[in-house]
């Protein structure tokens, strides 16, 4: 049995039995978390490590987090298509399609976090329109949708589909309005990256997360947009290394992942320098102004000390800021991998701290330092959502034409 018929032209790929074999493995993790959502689902929230200390934790670290990392979609989308740069037209479909696994997985994460799913509609139906949450479900909604729609081009090129006359007229018409979609993409992700930092920013009974206001946007807004474009294509040439890694060919040139490189140290520096005024600026003005110190927000008992502000400012921020900005650095793969991966963590610390230890933090004067450890079906499920991942990559990778260049490369 062969399926040889549907890959895209000229490439290889392993045989039927290897990749019904890799699919395996991929399914254990999807069963385990499929039994945790079955859980959630079922039985409500109350079976995770949730509580009314903590109700946002692992699973909106983790929605964060890859909604940052996907953030390479939108903004390599802009590059390329509105700003014009031409290098990128080789990552730009893996950049798509890793920013549609980012988003379509945290809203899979959303839909468990609700808790009583058949409420789900409340938030479009019912929206709070004091809320910036209600701004993030509609943008995050609508991109997602922008995201599907750049993704159908992809599947319409695939050989067999291609061949169809409807099919491939569609696809190229798709290709051509591709700079509009982009266009509308980048509003939206722009947009939704920022309200969910300025719903942590107006916050001012979480003195950890206030801030003050820039016109009607406090400070954190721009800086999770900021954060979001700096490791975004960083992690989206992490993963065209990891494919290559996996699959033991070629699949974007060298050339190409410099530049994704140094367009995400160049943004990370940005973010860094800012970053560390916003935290000066907060330690020195705005606690003080609550009658707070800066001590008083750390707890290294409970897990939550200093460390992890030194760890995401410099030793997973201006470290590898400094490292991507450097060409000895980006001529090296090794290092510039690493470089990558330490802004992806500084990135996930970041989300991981505005979203736990701002809960972590007592207000009230009955409140009480507390430790949040998430449990098995929280586990399970973010696991569940990282499969799906490696599930419709591997599906694309070997039926879907996303690298041009992989033939040239294997030659």
């Amino acid at each position: 049995m062969s399926d040889r018929a549907y890959w895209p032209e000229g490439v290889e790929r392993c045989s039927v039995g290897k990749f019904l074999a890799w699919l395996g493995v991929i399914s254990i993790f999807l069963a385990w978390g499929g039994y945790g959502a079955f859980k959630v689902l079922g039985t409500g929230i109350g079976v995770t490590g949730l509580d009314n200390y903590f109700g946002f934790g692992l699973w909106i670290t983790f929605d964060l987090a890859v909604i940052a990392l996907g953030a390479g979609a939108f903004f390599s989308g802009f590059l390329r298509y509105i700003i014009r740069i031409d290098e990128l037209k080789n990552i730009i479909n893996l950049a798509v399609i890793v920013g549609f696994l980012c988003y379509s997985g945290a809203m899979l994460v959303l839909v468990l976090d609700i808790g009583q799913p058949l409420r789900a509609w409340f938030g479009y139906w019912h929206p709070n329109v004091h809320s910036m949450l209600t701004e993030v479900i509609f943008c995050i909604t609508c991109y997602c949708t922008v995201l599907i729609i750049e993704y159908v081009p992809l599947i319409l090129e695939n050989r067999k589909i291609n061949e169809n006359r409807f099919c491939h007229h569609l696809a190229h018409n798709f290709h051509v309005y591709m700079p509009l979609f982009a266009g509308i993409g980048t509003f939206l992700s722009f947009f939704h990256q920022g309200s969910l930092g300025g719903m942590y920013g107006v916050l001012f009974g979480r003195p950890f997360v206030f801030r003050e206001g820039f016109f009607i946007w406090p400070w954190t807004f721009f800086l999770f947009i900021s954060s979001a474009i700096a490791s975004g294509p960083g992690f989206t040439m992490l993963c065209a290394a990891l494919m290559e890694a996996i699959t033991g060919r070629k699949l974007v040139s060298y050339e190409t992942k410099k530049l994704m490189g140094k367009i995400s140290g160049l943004l990370l520096c940005v973010y860094i320098f800012f970053k560390i005024i916003d935290t000066y600026a907060w330690a020195k003005g705005i606690l003080p102004g609550m009658g707070l110190t800066f001590d008083q927000m750390f707890n290294s008992e409970y897990g939550y000390g200093k460390i992890l502000l030194w760890l995401e400012l410099f030793w997973f921020g201006a470290i590898p800021a400094v490292m991507l900005i450097t060409p000895w650095v980006r001529e090296r793969p090794a290092l510039m991998y690493t470089a990558a991966i330490m802004t992806a963590i500084g990135v996930t610390i970041n989300r991981f701290v505005f979203t736990v230890q701002a809960l972590a933090i007592p207000v009230m004067p009955f409140d009480r330092w507390t430790t949040y450890v998430p449990n098995w079906a929280e586990w399970s499920t973010s696991g569940m959502i990282v499969a799906y991942g490696f599930l419709v990559m591997s599906i694309s990778y070997r039926y879907l034409p996303i690298f041009p260049q992989e033939v040239k490369l294997n030659k």
